[in-house]
């Protein structure tokens, strides 16, 4: 299917601000929405090209800016080392709940978009893999997929409230979560009967990133795989 592209702009929930969101729609009736959730970099031309691919297999795609209050329509690239720090500084001054808030007003605007009933997952990246594990457990959202998360070890507390499926993707040799928060993610979770953890071996931070230096292909394809039967599954 041939998806199509544009920018519409979501109010918050407060009603106090509003953020561009990037959207990426099917040729035909979407059979569910999904949130994409940005990395530390922006909704960049990786972030895009994940909802055009969403789109290409039929879902209704949206990757809000969450950024807006601090870097309006930033995009970097984590090649460049000074991009990179740039990214990093951003993460220092984003209000996560804040970020939860703002992916909950899209989440809302995304059932808005489909016919009564539909249903809207999220799937989100590095800053974005944390976010749709606290979206799992602070939303009704119906399923939630995290790529490489920084810091779910620390949210292990909010679990109990996760109450639909969630899929966590974590590469073993992740140089921002080490192997002692990967077993407290393990003891914390696997036992958790809406949550399923995937390791993989040998691969680091960003290996499922659409472009770049990081990505490597075999892994890529197996977590994007996995990806896509998880949100068949519960998203239909």
């Amino acid at each position: 299917m041939t998806a199509t592209s544009r920018t519409i702009t979501i109010d918050t929930l407060d009603g106090k601000g509003r953020f561009d969101t990037y959207v990426a729609e099917p040729a035909s009736t979407p059979r569910a929405a999904i949130v994409v959730i940005q990395e530390i970099f922006g909704v960049n031309a990786g972030i895009r090209s994940k909802c055009d691919r969403l789109a290409a297999d039929g879902y209704l795609a949206l990757a809000p800016d969450l950024f807006w209050q601090i870097a309006p329509g930033v995009e970097l690239d984590p090649d460049v080392p000074d991009q990179m720090q740039r990214a990093l500084d951003l993460m220092g001054q984003f209000d996560q709940d804040a970020g939860i808030r703002d992916i909950e007003a899209t989440i809302r605007t995304a059932r808005g978009m489909l016919a009564e009933g539909g249903k809207v997952g999220v799937v989100g990246y590095c800053l974005g893999g944390r976010l749709a594990f606290m979206t799992a457990a602070r939303t009704d959202v119906d399923a939630s997929v995290g790529y490489y998360g920084v810091g779910i070890d620390g949210l292990l507390g909010e679990a109990h409230a996760i109450a639909h499926p969630v899929l966590l993707h974590i590469p073993q040799e992740d140089h921002f979560v080490d192997k002692d928060a990967q077993a407290r993610m393990h003891a914390g979770l696997d036992d958790h009967a809406k949550v399923t953890l995937f390791d993989y071996p040998g691969e680091d931070h960003g290996f499922a990133t659409e472009f770049g230096q990081r990505r490597s292909d075999e892994s890529a394809n197996l977590a994007d795989q996995r990806t896509a039967s998880f949100f068949a599954a519960h998203l239909g």
